[in-house]
């Protein structure tokens, strides 16, 4: 059966229940604590009645620094509201490790951003080396992978799409709002893979609902290409693409076709005056809650609850 961890300034808790049980390890970052994987199992088993998970601080169970890697339209709904048709060539992007924050750690707004945009994606965290040639079939999936994290790949999109910039667009402090559990997974569970729900709301009102089956190039393969070119390490991070329903969307093509005969500077004054009239933006006060989990529970990797706020 899974394991829940939390992460806090004090160390490292396996959840039961609504309890965390201290882990005995001096494990410090994420990749020692895969590595003490005795002392989480330890944890689980013991008679300690543990503290209210209420009580505790949480923080990103994955450590920083590390390599933080995401794929690019990788669900078929993104694709679609994202105005792609026929066949999408796999694409990563990397983010900086700086951006991750912690799972009710507020999401900064930069003071030059207008328009914020979320991403439940889920995050797969490394529990061996990728060296640049792996093949990963879908059997070896455990011997690679440690376990799984909520993650939020927030965006600034007048920043991503005026600048044709990613790294910069998607790297700001916060915005990579991570946890609350690192979910770490039993062999046998990583079949249930696709079963996963990763849905986020914005107020309540719910804007991202897909299960991985709607994924278009999976972990294991993704992990396949991705060896290509980059090697990762135990600790590191891969979200794997996030649902459509951000608040972003493709213009109609007529729109397209007319903002393509503009110069640069005219089209994207006109394109963000229509993007100014979307509510889905993010704005001050607003709270994301983005949850992954089975519909069995088998597998569930907590709730994020993370508030929107400006800069200072």
């Amino acid at each position: 059966m899974s394991t829940n961890v939390l992460r806090t300034a004090d160390g490292w808790w396996v959840v039961r229940g609504h309890r965390a049980v201290p882990v005995d390890t001096e494990a410090a970052t994420t990749a020692e604590l895969i590595a003490d994987r005795a002392a989480v199992h330890e944890a689980a088993r013991s008679d300690d009645a543990g503290t209210p998970v209420a009580d505790l601080v949480v923080l990103s169970p994955v450590t920083t620094p590390c390599r933080v890697v995401a794929q690019m339209v990788n669900y078929r709904s993104h694709a679609r509201d994202s105005g792609f048709t026929g066949d999408i060539p796999p694409a990563f992007f990397r983010k900086a490790s700086g951006s991750v924050s912690g799972p009710a750690q507020a999401v900064v707004r930069p003071s030059h951003v207008k328009f914020l945009d979320y991403e439940i994606e889920l995050g797969l965290v490394m529990g061996a080396a990728l060296p640049v040639g792996t093949v990963v079939e879908e059997r070896d999936l455990p011997s690679y992978v440690a376990g799984l994290v909520i993650t939020n790949d927030v965006s600034a999109r007048d920043v991503q799409l005026t600048k044709t910039q990613f790294y910069e667009s998607k790297s700001y402090p916060t915005f990579t709002p991570t946890g609350p559990y690192l979910t770490l997974l039993e062999p046998e569970e990583f079949a249930h893979l696709l079963d996963l729900r990763v849905t986020l709301s914005v107020n309540g009102e719910l804007r991202q609902d897909r299960t991985l089956a709607d994924m278009i190039v999976r972990p294991a393969q993704a992990l396949t290409l991705l060896a290509r070119f980059q090697t990762l390490e135990p600790g590191d991070l891969l979200l794997t693409g996030t649902p459509g329903g951000t608040a972003l969307k493709a213009p109609p093509k007529a729109v397209e076709k007319i903002g393509s005969l503009l110069p640069p500077a005219a089209k994207w004054k006109v394109f963000f005056k229509s993007q100014a009239r979307n509510p889905h933006y993010l704005r001050t006060g607003d709270v994301i809650t983005a949850t992954i989990s089975t519909p069995d529970g088998r597998i569930d990797l907590g709730e994020q609850r993370t508030p929107v706020t400006d800069a200072k």
